[in-house]
């Protein structure tokens, strides 16, 4: 499978976890991943904390939420892009977990500092501040992934 289907299910998992496993004929998976992201999402009372967060009341989306539920979103949604893109043909591209992994690791970071990270003032919150430190976690680990990368050719080069 090539890019396109890629970036298909990749999309489709960013707007609902479980879609892109659909897309894959993995329809077990893909029931399992909607069933978990609905329990989180009710659990966290994620829903809850949108509307004020699009409004700019980062307080208020964060006394919305419940932390021991919505902690276990960034993973469970990384994994869930991760594993539609994987089965999409992504198995085929050397340390392509990274970027994913170090998404979900500082979404996880956004969440636990939702309380304190600010611009102009104002809390981000329990919704944004987890998106802009997922898309930064994505940039530092296709770094990450670009540095391994070099590392281990330069390995192969040095043990020919």
């Amino acid at each position: 499978m090539g890019i396109e289907k890629r970036a298909e299910v990749l999309f489709w998992s960013i707007a609902f976890p479980g879609f892109g496993q659909f897309l894959n004929k993995k329809y077990v998976k893909g029931i399992f991943f909607i069933i978990l992201e609905f329990t989180i999402n009710v659990q966290a009372r994620l829903n809850f904390a949108i509307m004020p967060s699009f409004y700019g009341k980062g307080e208020l989306a964060n006394a919305s939420v419940d932390y021991q539920w919505i902690m276990f979103y960034p993973c469970v949604y990384l994994f869930s892009m991760y594993d539609a893109y994987r089965d999409a043909g992504g198995e085929a591209i050397r340390y392509a977990f990274i970027p994913f992994v170090t998404s979900a690791y500082f979404g996880t970071v956004g969440i636990i500092y939702s309380n304190s990270i600010t611009i102009f003032n104002h809390i981000l919150g329990v919704i944004w501040s987890p998106i802009l430190l997922h898309l930064s976690g994505y940039v530092v680990g296709l770094l990450i992934r670009k540095l391994v990368m070099l590392i281990i050719s330069r390995k192969q080069v040095h043990s020919q």
